[in-house]
């Protein structure tokens, strides 16, 4: 929703969020820092398009770019996704990077393969080959950072998933100018 009264405001949606955040130090560092590291704004490879996402959980903020593109089947490819997170005093950084990674891939599941049907009271899916996951060639190269802090530490468990759907929703906006609201985001979503 964010996006979408940037889009109609003709502002940058990640300068839209740091100018109604004032004084809020925790959450325009991690967005600063993630529209930093993903080059926020600059030229792309042919065809790639970036969405931005933030979300605050369980006294962690975290932000998302994720760059992807979309091929002429309207299959959406995530190529590099950008995590900074600020989950307090770090205890241990090896389990936050796992944590947001795998978060991030977890939530890329739900956000383009893993639909569920329902036939006559029965769900249709039963097991992974009608239920896809992301599969090892499809893991875009993710990049974790971690903002230090002394703040008391917060989750990393959950924080992680919320903002890769609407980063990549964002970036098939930007590619396709479509503005898609159900998940999965399917092939056939992008061909209406």
């Amino acid at each position: 929703f964010f996006d979408e009264l940037a889009y109609k405001s003709d502002i940058d949606p990640i300068q839209l969020r740091l100018s109604h955040l004032k004084n809020n130090i925790r959450p325009i560092k991690v967005i600063q820092k993630v529209a930093d590291e993903s080059n926020w704004g600059s030229v792309l490879p042919k065809d790639h398009f970036q969405g931005f996402a933030y979300h605050y959980s369980f006294g962690s903020h975290v932000a998302q770019v994720a760059e992807i593109s979309v091929n002429d089947n309207n299959h959406i490819k995530v190529h590099n996704v950008h995590c900074v997170v600020d989950c307090g005093q770090t205890i241990n950084p090896l389990t936050i990077r796992a944590q947001m990674q795998g978060s991030i891939i977890f939530g890329m599941g739900a956000t383009l393969h893993s639909e569920m049907t329902v036939r006559d009271g029965r769900v249709n899916e039963s097991n992974y080959d009608d239920y896809p996951v992301v599969r090892f060639d499809e893991t875009p190269k993710i990049n974790v950072s971690i903002i230090p802090s002394t703040e008391e530490p917060g989750g990393v468990g959950e924080p992680g998933l919320p903002p890769i759907a609407p980063a990549i929703a964002n970036a098939v906006f930007a590619a396709t100018g479509k503005r898609l609201r159900k998940l999965p985001i399917l092939p056939r979503h992008l061909s209406v």
